[in-house]
């Protein structure tokens, strides 16, 4: 497939555009030429160099966390070497950042919905016009140990985990999830009502935020939430007929 081609069809799908004054991300191919031949993509949930080195066989790298945030004044240092790579290895890159969170079925929000079981599902945590998570129900009450439980057991945490601050009712049944670092949209959850949030990380200030809103918060791991978007796109991308590969690198955070 021609890199244009495959690049045009992932930014309708992902609707790339709307996120463009919202994202410091700079979504969308990152690096490498205007059109070209594309035999193989590999994904990865961030663009660094155990990815890189990782996918030099292939002719596209698709990553949720890219090189290039609030723009690229100078390449040196990180960005250079990241970029060196990528040049030596004809490797292309494409990034989609927000819109990958945002997404309704290929997001990774999405995604920990699906794994949950959410029902009756709508967007939650507002950015401008646009959300970057998702709100739903549990067929059946979850107690909290469960809902951790199962996330501790599903998701790849590398050498990390999932902690709970347990300050909602003992059975979850309304859920809002915002991955990666998400604890912000903690004031959302709580206006709405929801029984617990559940994200990637949290800051020092989310344990009282948390126990005084009386919201079950769920850190389950940066890393470990977000692995779900470039997966669906592989399996998009695949259905296209392109050969796919994915490059696990969890981090544990």
């Amino acid at each position: 497939m021609d890199l244009a081609t495959l690049v045009s069809r992932l930014d309708d799908r992902l609707r790339t555009d709307d996120f463009a004054d919202l994202d410091a991300s700079a979504n969308g191919l990152q690096v490498g030429p205007a059109t070209g031949d594309v035999e193989q993509v590999a994904f990865a949930v961030d663009a660094a160099a155990e990815t890189i080195e990782a996918a030099a066989d292939a002719d596209l790298l698709v990553t949720h966390h890219g090189i290039v945030w609030g723009g690229l004044d100078r390449a040196t240092g990180r960005a250079y070497d990241l970029l060196s790579r990528l040049v030596e290895h004809e490797l292309s890159l494409y990034v989609s950042h927000l819109p990958l969170d945002a997404h309704a079925e290929l997001g990774n929000a999405a995604g920990v919905a699906d794994l949950l079981g959410l029902e009756a599902r709508e967007p939650f945590g507002t950015l401008g016009p646009e959300h970057v998570g998702v709100r739903g129900r549990m067929g059946d009450p979850m107690a909290v140990d469960a809902l951790q439980d199962t996330l501790a057991t599903e998701l790849d945490h590398g050498e990390g985990g999932v902690r709970t601050l347990p300050f909602g009712p003992d059975g979850i049944e309304d859920v809002a999830i915002v991955t990666g670092s998400g604890a912000d949209w903690l004031g959302e959850a709580a206006e709405v009502g929801v029984d617990a949030l559940v994200t990637g990380e949290g800051k020092q200030q989310v344990y009282h935020e948390a126990k005084e809103a009386g919201v079950t918060v769920v850190l389950a791991g940066h890393y470990a939430t977000e692995t779900f978007g470039v997966r669906s796109l592989q399996s998009m991308v695949g259905d296209w007929g392109v050969e796919t590969t994915f490059v696990g690198a969890p981090t544990g955070l």
